[in-house]
């Protein structure tokens, strides 16, 4: 018999399984969001950490601390004492070359003083730098007809340089084949309008008139030109594409420069050296249209040589 005023128990929990069911349900539900977030800080990680492994390609560092600027005018002027010499005047190149050699070096540094040669043009080409004091400068030179390059080992230390060891010439390379360019489209008419319009502005242009130049430019553009150094000698070719108002023309000019050199007692007037020389210039002109006349908008060096 069951006690007064009291129900029997109930088998089994009174939602007690529900709420445990639920609790599981959350446990598992921040596990798997727990994952994701480790599996996606972890990734990009990765991939940092694999970009740094043995065998990957990674940036190194190029000055390494050495003065790459002060190296490069070091070396190109020991090229000019270097390669600058006359069997009849030795001893003025070992004399140029002192300053640039380590102590006890052989004066010539490796010419046995015979023969000429005269080379000009020294211009950098490159700085491989070793470590803090060492590297190997590259200038190209021009000697006649034949351009070269040297390179040259650089010692550095004590903010002073010294050439450590014999330098090493090499050929500088034929010029590039260039390809034939296609014959550009022309409009005869335009051309035949442009060229006395193109003929007065060179001739401004020479004279650096600014008043002068106003006349042939659009308004509002503003030209230098050579002050009087030159003066035309010829409008060679004009080249006008087919279009509207504004046109890209090529023009061709021939610049007569004056001779800078000072004639010999004897010369006469058809010495060459007394001559005015002649300079063939191609160029490329944005010009607009304004009513009957064109007009010059800018000017600059053509990208293709013209016929």
């Amino acid at each position: 018999m069951q006690a007064r005023g009291r129900s029997a128990p109930r088998r089994g929990w009174s939602g007690g399984g529900g709420r445990w069911l639920v609790w599981v349900g959350r446990a598992v539900l921040w596990a798997i969001i727990i994952v994701i977030v480790v599996n996606g800080v972890r990734a990009p990680i990765e991939r940092f950490t694999q970009g740094e492994q043995p065998g990957q390609v990674t940036a190194q560092p190029t000055g390494l601390g050495f003065p790459e600027a002060e190296a490069a005018a070091f070396a190109g002027q020991f090229a000019t004492a270097y390669l600058n010499f006359d069997g009849a005047k030795p001893d003025d190149r070992a004399e140029r070359l002192q300053p640039f050699l380590p102590e006890g070096a052989e004066r010539q540094f490796g010419w046995n003083g015979f023969g000429r040669m005269s080379t000009g043009g020294i211009q950098l080409s490159g700085v491989e730098v070793t470590d803090a004091q060492n590297a190997v400068v590259t200038v190209l030179a021009q000697s006649g007809p034949q351009r070269w390059k040297l390179s040259i080992p650089v010692y550095y230390a004590d903010h002073r340089f010294v050439v450590s060891g014999q330098p090493a010439l090499l050929p500088a390379g034929d010029p590039a084949g260039l390809p034939q360019a296609a014959e550009p489209e022309r409009d005869d008419v335009t051309e035949s309008e442009l060229r006395p319009q193109l003929e007065g502005f060179f001739k401004a242009f020479a004279l650096g008139d600014a008043t002068q130049l106003q006349r042939f430019v659009v308004q509002g553009t503003t030209l230098d030109g050579f002050g009087g150094k030159v003066t035309l000698a010829e409008l060679k070719t004009v080249i006008a594409p087919p279009g509207g108002t504004s046109r890209e023309v090529t023009a061709v000019v021939v610049w007569a420069v004056p001779t800078s050199a000072s004639p010999a007692p004897e010369a006469t007037s058809t010495d060459p050296t007394a001559q005015s020389a002649g300079l063939e210039q191609a160029y490329r002109l944005s010009m607009e249209k304004q009513g009957d006349n064109w007009y010059v908008k800018s000017i600059r060096g053509a990208t293709r040589s013209v016929g």
